[in-house]
């Protein structure tokens, strides 16, 4: 079976904010394809991304790019200049995904449940942020991930050092009513959808240091909520999933609140991919190991 992927060139690093959590994840990916006998090649395409995409003939691309220039859209454009078939999402989907405030507008446009927010600049009035959005609040780029540039504003005081915070990332910025409750993740394989992970860390919220370097997290899965409740959550993720033209794999995140309701908070169409991240944990949590588990979204690059 691996005979038939080809050539594959496994796409890591690149020049976003998640450099460093992307090498981690291709280095993994590439160790796996290689030990499941698939002929494949890191590719950094921090430099002269076309000139090594073009040297040699790939058949495949399994892009294990984070953030921007790799899961925006930009890269599946350029595969698909280049006719490569490559994993995940096309170019929509992953543009839309990577942006929080137009994810935002689509899912309020079907009724989907996310939290109340406003988009801040230079000229905003914070105080009447807050008196709309109450506090805490939640400040974030609307163009990064892994939290890059992501407060909590519990003090009024703090909105305007949390705005210059994620300004700093040269996109629009957004504040968002803060939810209550607990955190859960869901990991979509194939249109199927993954066992729920709760997410508990020890910090304020799950910021980078939770996410990467925090041994106090604590990853619950099973999530120890009732099957029927579960089902909802999952068919809930899967439409928000796809409500941007989202395919292969990916994740939705989403904050339940203490009255059972779920408020959807961003889909990642290009998701950590360590044997310590999220989908993986909730893949072994359905029987598929990690191996398997790259295989399974390489079978996505069509």
């Amino acid at each position: 079976m691996t005979q038939n992927f080809g050539k594959v060139a496994v796409l890591m690093g690149g020049n976003s904010a998640e450099r460093e959590v992307s090498l981690n994840s291709g280095h993994a990916v590439l160790q796996a394809l290689v030990a499941e006998g698939v002929d494949a090649v890191k590719i950094d395409p921090a430099h002269q991304a076309i000139a090594q995409l073009t040297a040699t003939q790939f058949d495949r691309a399994f892009i294990v790019l984070h953030g921007r220039g790799g899961e925006d859209g930009t890269m599946q454009g350029l595969l698909q200049h280049l006719h490569i078939p490559y994993t995940g999402s096309g170019v929509l989907a992953c543009a839309l995904a990577m942006d929080k405030y137009r994810t935002k507008l689509i899912w309020q446009g079907l009724r989907l449940p996310t939290p109340e927010y406003l988009i801040l600049d230079a000229q905003t009035n914070f105080n009447q942020v807050i008196e709309q959005l109450g506090l805490p609040l939640m400040v974030k780029p609307v163009l990064e991930g892994s939290s890059v540039g992501i407060s909590k504003v519990v003090q009024s005081s703090e909105l305007s050092k949390a705005y210059q915070e994620a300004a700093q990332f040269n996109c629009e910025v957004i504040a968002e009513k803060f939810i209550t409750g607990e955190e859960y993740t869901v990991a979509i394989l194939h249109n199927s959808v993954l066992p729920l992970i709760q997410l508990a860390p020890a910090r304020a919220f799950y910021d980078y240091t939770a996410k990467y370097t925090d041994s106090g997290t604590q990853y619950i899965c099973p999530c120890g909520l009732p099957a029927e409740k579960e089902q909802e959550l999952q068919n809930l993720a899967l439409q928000a999933f796809q409500s941007v033209g989202a395919t292969g794999w990916g994740r939705v995140d989403f904050m339940l609140d203490a009255a059972g309701q779920a408020w959807l908070l961003e889909i990642n169409t290009v998701p950590g991919m360590t044997d310590h991240s999220l989908v993986p944990m909730a893949a072994r949590a359905a029987g598929i190991g990690f191996n398997q588990l790259v295989l399974k979204i390489l079978e996505t690059a069509l």
